[in-house]
This record gives C-alpha cells, sequence and structure tokens, in this order.
C-alpha cells in the first residue's frame, strides 16, 4: 500500500523539478515552446498507448472508453472557460493576462490529467504487485515540460516564485495520496469503472494538448515544434514498449 503512495509522488515529483528549474534557468519563448512541444509528443504517447489502449483492453467494448473520453474533454472545456471567465479583468492580448490564462489552463490540464494517472498508478501496484515503469517513465517525463511552461507561465504574470513551487509540492503530495486511493479504492471497481477513469484521463489530456499545448508550442517553438513533439512522442513509445 505503501509502495502506491511512493510512486504517486514520484510520477508527481517532477512538477517540483520543473518547476524549480523554470524560476532558476532563464528559458527564452523559443525553448519554452521546444519543451511543450516534446511534453507534448510524450503526453500523445502516453493517451494512445498507457491510457486509451488500456481502457480498451479493460472495456471489452461495453461503450465506457467513449463515456471516459467525452466527460474528461467536457470536464476540461467547462472549467477552462470558467477559468478564462474569473480571470476575465485582463484583455486577453496583454502580456500578463495572456501569460496568466495559459498557466492557469496549464495546471488545470496537469491536475485534470495527474488525479486520474494517479489513480492508474495505483491500479499498476495492485494488479501486477510493482509499478509499470513505462506508465511511471511517460507520467514524470510529460510532468516536466508541463510544469515548466506553467511556472514560466505564471512566473512572467507576476505569481510569487515561493508559492509557486509550494503549490508543486502539494500537488504532488496530492498525488501520491491519489495513486493510494487507487490502490485502495479500483481493488473493488468493475473493469468498467476503471476504464472510465482511464479514458477520462485522456479526454483531459487530448483537450488540454488542442487548445493550450500544442498552440503554444507552436507559436513559441516555430516549425521545430513538429519534430519535438514526434521526438517525444517516439521517446515515450520506446519506454512503453519495452515494459
Amino acid at each position: 500500500m505503501g509502495e502506491a503512495f511512493v510512486w504517486g509522488l514520484v510520477g508527481g515529483s517532477s512538477l517540483v523539478i520543473g518547476g524549480v528549474v523554470a524560476l532558476r534557468v532563464a528559458i527564452t519563448r523559443r525553448v519554452l515552446g521546444l519543451i511543450m512541444a516534446f511534453g507534448a509528443g510524450v503526453l500523445i504517447s502516453a493517451v494512445a498507448y498507457e491510457l486509451v489502449h488500456e481502457a480498451f483492453e479493460t472495456s471489452a467494448g461495453d461503450g465506457g472508453i467513449a463515456l471516459g473520453l467525452l466527460a474528461g474533454s467536457a470536464v476540461f472545456f467547462g472549467a477552462e472557460i470558467l477559468i478564462d471567465r474569473l480571470g476575465g479583468g485582463e484583455p486577453p492580448d496583454s502580456g500578463g493576462g495572456h501569460a496568466a490564462q495559459a498557466g492557469r489552463a496549464l495546471v488545470l490540464g496537469i491536475i485534470l490529467d495527474g488525479i486520474p494517472e494517479s489513480l492508474v498508478l495505483g491500479l499498476t501496484v495492485l494488479e501486477a504487485g510493482t509499478v509499470s515503469v513505462a506508465f511511471l517513465a511517460a507520467v514524470f517525463l510529460a510532468n516536466l515540460p508541463e510544469a515548466i511552461a506553467a511556472t514560466t507561465a505564471l512566473s512572467r504574470a507576476g505569481r510569487n516564485s515561493t508559492r509557486i513551487i509550494r503549490f508543486w509540492v502539494l500537488v504532488a503530495l496530492g498525488f501520491g495520496v491519489t495513486s493510494l486511493a487507487g490502490y485502495v479504492v479500483l481493488d473493488s471497481a468493475s473493469q468498467r469503472t476503471v476504464a472510465i477513469v482511464l479514458a477520462f484521463a485522456g479526454g483531459a489530456v487530448l483537450t488540454m494538448l488542442a487548445n493550450t499545448m500544442m498552440p503554444e508550442a507552436l507559436h513559441y517553438g516555430g516549425k521545430l515544434a513538429g519534430f519535438m513533439t514526434t521526438l517525444g512522442f517516439a521517446l515515450a513509445f520506446a519506454i512503453s514498449s519495452v515494459q
């Protein structure tokens, strides 16, 4: 049981690492865009091979995948609209306003993606007796550029550095607790429920990629963003195929 918490914490620890890197190292907008492109590729691979494919094998074609994908997408979409409206005091084209909105959207994506992913990490410990190395690596690698991008955006919007790092620490701890919950709660869950959880994560991630991460990557990274996305996908797929 304790192992599930530890692996969830390890997966979330890259958020703290990414936050520290973003605050300590001067990162140009172009480099940030390429980092985001690489992370997008990692996430696409994780969605395809570690979330949706696993959900397909688990659901046995009973419709859980479609329900989970739509629910994850709808929740992210609705929450993103709400965040935009709550932050409506700043014009979207202003530097601070745009950075704050992009940062909040990335944080939202990290949380909506990370909660079900952490549940899945706990589930892999439950089913196999140890964590899935491929899935853990995908979670860790994807969190790193996401945290760098979100921290950079929030910092440029004037957010306090200490509060940003404290927030990432709390999120990482939360992912550890969620992984533990996945170990305990999903022990008695039906296969359909597990499939919906996996697909929910996939739907939230895909929507975040399309709405936030990939447009930002192309805008700041230029045409090289496509190559970096493919590189991230290839690396994550290679790790997954070794498992």
